[in-house]
């Protein structure tokens, strides 16, 4: 859905005077290349983030000048550049680095991709990979970003937030279903995340992709607050769900016991 930013959006709180529109606009510009073409026209822009033809060119011009975008004839398109914003983060969080050994031990064990991810808004936002395998017609490269109800890792999130916390999460969001299989209810999802909270982990069967099962656990740091969630992805016609609990789930706990102590702050 194509949002404006040329007011401040809902959950900016009290930033008020101290609010840089020109700064939300220049962000919004640059979210537009997400999931879309590589290349994307003023116009294409303007649709997708509501904003005015005038206020996209300004943004993208200037996201040009300072080296985050380029152009070629009337398509723009963003910069290697701007991957030092994200790795401005990487560097900047702990949790990403003492992760990244833990995920490819996993992996090496298991035979399958693991990764490790934050709830940011309704979606989960991937922070580290193992380079084994990717599977999946997806790319989830570090930043890659899916809906938090329907992922295990983002129902492992959901699970930790407080009843406040989730009932604001179910009020605001859309349950969209990408298969015959994703729940779309609100009340059978809070049950799930029930389940979820009293076990410990998440298995979901198909969900976000058909023959894509994921199994998740929540992170803990050192004292004991969930922090991120760890996944395992598997071929559901090839591992089943008492596969992964039995096989899976006992390495992924163990490589989550080790990581805590590290985990501080």
């Amino acid at each position: 859905m194509a949002t404006s930013s040329e007011t401040p959006p809902a959950g900016t709180g009290n930033a008020g005077r101290a609010y840089v529109e020109s700064l939300a606009r220049g962000l919004a510009v640059m979210r537009a290349f997400r999931e879309q073409s590589d290349r994307l026209t003023l116009a294409d822009v303007s649709r997708i983030t509501g904003l005015s033809r005038a206020s996209v060119r300004r943004s993208l011009l200037t996201l040009q000048a300072l080296g985050y975008a380029e152009s070629s004839g009337r398509y723009f398109s963003l910069s290697p550049q701007v991957l030092t914003l994200a790795q401005a983060y990487l560097s900047s969080s702990p949790v990403p680095r003492v992760a990244q050994s833990f995920l490819e031990r996993v992996s090496e064990q298991l035979g399958e991709s693991c990764s490790l991810s934050i709830l940011h808004h309704d979606e989960v936002i991937y922070i580290a990979r193992s380079a084994r395998k990717r599977l999946g017609s997806l790319h989830r490269d570090v930043g890659t970003h899916l809906p938090a109800h329907c992922t295990s890792m983002g129902r492992v999130l959901l699970a930790a937030l407080s009843e406040k916390e989730l009932d604001a999460f179910l009020a605001k969001t859309v349950l969209e279903s990408f298969t015959r299989y994703t729940i779309v209810n609100k009340d059978e999802l809070r049950a799930v995340l029930d389940k979820v909270r009293r076990s410990n982990y998440c298995l979901v069967d198909e969900e976000l992709e058909i023959d894509l099962r994921t199994l998740a656990i929540p992170i803990h740091n050192a004292s004991g607050r969930v922090i991120a969630a760890m996944n395992v992805g598997a071929r559901a016609s090839q591992t089943s769900g008492a596969q992964m609990l039995d096989d899976f789930l006992p390495v992924m706990r163990d490589a989550a016991a080790n990581m805590r102590p590290l985990l501080v702050g």
